[in-house]
């Protein structure tokens, strides 16, 4: 795992959630952009639609890092789908994901803000 991930247990398997630019463009298309995404998840009209969206979310940012390692490597390595992440979890698991869906997000639209000294606020010798 690198810097720009967070990594959950899936049944007893360790996988990395990272939001790619990819993801971000997925995330856009049924949302309508990252700053949609938790209106439409907790607004959500039925428990069974909620499901739907969560799992598909969690499924989004836990095959980036495959995808990434399957482009850059003859030893591919399967995608996860949505029916072992729900064969592999209870509704319990799901709801503890949440801290690591926003820490992949966190991370992969983190900016870095460097300032510069304030030249105007500087004590000058004279």
């Amino acid at each position: 795992m690198n810097d720009r991930g967070t990594t959950v247990n899936i049944g007893g398997e360790e996988y990395e959630m990272l939001l790619t630019t990819k993801a971000t463009k997925e995330i856009a298309k049924r949302y309508g952009g990252l700053e949609n995404l938790g209106d439409k998840l907790m607004n959500t009209e039925n428990f069974e639609q909620a499901l739907d969206e969560i799992v598909w979310l969690i499924v989004l940012l836990c095959n980036q890092p495959i995808q990434i390692h399957n482009l850059k490597n003859s030893d591919k390595k399967p995608l996860m789908t949505a029916e072992e992440l729900e064969l592999l979890t209870v509704p319990a698991d799901l709801a503890e994901y949440k801290d690591a869906i926003m820490a992949a997000m966190t991370k992969g639209t983190n900016r870095v803000i460097q300032s510069e000294d304030d030249i105007k606020n500087a004590v000058t010798a004279e």
